[in-house]
């Protein structure tokens, strides 16, 4: 259920949210942590100010439900977008030419090239398509050829700056195979014109990490869980915290190997929580985990989730490290992922870039520098 109060609701908590305007009501089972993931959702999706501001000011409940509908479908519908002009449309047509002849197995597209976000009614390459774009979104029914949507935040202007990050969601995900063959159809953010068409081979991108065919991501380590600390690290390293950069590193899965490759540098500030609270899914933890990306150490998580502890120095035996890329931070994360079967994300303090390490092997997937 949700409602609306356009005056506000006052209510005690944070100074800077003692006027709520909307209101959710979750009903789930009792010891069902599954709802977590409906309100990580919804922080995704009101971090749009575009959709929260339709909702705030729609004017009778018919229109308050269109705009509701399109939040949680993550496609503004509303807007009427220049997606099928002529040059939009000849490199539709091109990237469904070169997908055939290349035999690519989908067609990435670009949604943050429109500024409201792409409308797949407006015309879609005629191939398998599978859309990237910041909102969340869901699969319409209705759209021809759109395979799945692949949620990934961008912070740069470049025009293929979530290339990487969506590849691999798609390999955890099962949406690509590391064997498939991608044509990529892109533009500047907010441009609204397609302008740039790239063919990628994901084995030849991600293949110095995989030991097998189907395990990018560790064993017993959630994808939604991956994709969180992934866009968190993300946000991390492009605004910092407070305006200040931050270097942080989160080391997510096989936690039993990894707590016995660690030694606390403070006391762990999650001891003594519920693991629903100190869930990372949870969108109440999004202030927590910025507030102590300051500190010193990682993040130790769970492949459910939970957060086992922060400020966790990695003490990893000597033979691990071996020839591993210089800086102190990815030393220890390159190492511990070679130590253990887990997955280090690491954000750099100097440059905000995020960096992805598996059994050792560096994999950049966002550079501030882009």
């Amino acid at each position: 259920a949700v409602g609306r109060c356009p005056a506000g609701i006052s209510h005690e908590g944070s100074p800077e949210y003692r006027e709520a305007r909307l209101v959710f009501l979750l009903l789930a089972r009792e010891k069902d942590p599954e709802y977590l993931n409906i309100l990580a959702a919804l922080a995704r999706i009101f971090k749009e100010p575009e959709l929260t501001r339709g909702l705030r000011e729609a004017p009778d409940l018919a229109t308050f439900q269109s705009h509701l509908n399109s939040a949680f479908g993550g496609l503004a519908r509303e807007q009427k977008l220049l997606v099928a002009t002529p040059f939009n449309r000849l490199l539709m047509n091109e990237a469904t030419r070169v997908a055939r002849q290349a035999r690519c197995a989908a067609v990435l597209v670009f949604g943050d090239t429109f500024a409201g976000g792409l409308d797949p009614g407006a015309g879609l390459p005629k191939f398998r398509t599978v859309l990237v774009t910041r909102a969340p979104a869901e699969r319409h029914e209705d759209t021809e050829g759109l395979e799945c949507v692949i949620s990934v935040r961008s912070f740069s202007e470049n025009r293929l700056s979530q290339l990487r990050s969506a590849v691999f969601i798609g390999l955890a995900r099962g949406i690509f195979k590391p064997t498939d063959r991608l044509c990529c159809l892109a533009g500047r953010p907010a441009s609204n014109q397609f302008d740039t068409l790239v063919v990628l081979d994901v084995e030849r991108e991600f293949q110095s990490v995989f030991t097998k065919k189907t395990d990018l991501i560790p064993s017993g380590v959630k994808v939604e869980v991956a994709e969180r600390v992934l866009s968190i690290a993300t946000e991390l390293g492009v605004t910092g915290r407070e305006g200040k950069p931050v270097g942080c590193i989160f080391v997510l899965g096989d936690s039993e190997r990894v707590n016995d490759l660690v030694k606390p540098l403070i006391l762990n500030p999650f001891f003594g929580y519920s693991a629903v609270d100190r869930n990372i899914l949870n969108p109440f933890m999004d202030e927590t985990i910025k507030e102590l990306s300051c500190i010193d150490g990682a993040f130790v998580i769970k492949g459910d989730g939970t957060v086992e502890s922060a400020g966790s120095l990695l003490h990893v035996p000597p033979e691990y490290y071996g020839t591993l890329p210089s800086g102190l931070g990815t030393r220890h994360a390159a190492a511990v992922s070679r130590a253990s079967n887990c997955l280090a994300i690491v954000v750099s303090s100097s440059g905000g870039q995020v960096s992805l390490f598996r059994r050792g092997v560096l994999i950049p997937l966002v550079e501030r520098g882009e």
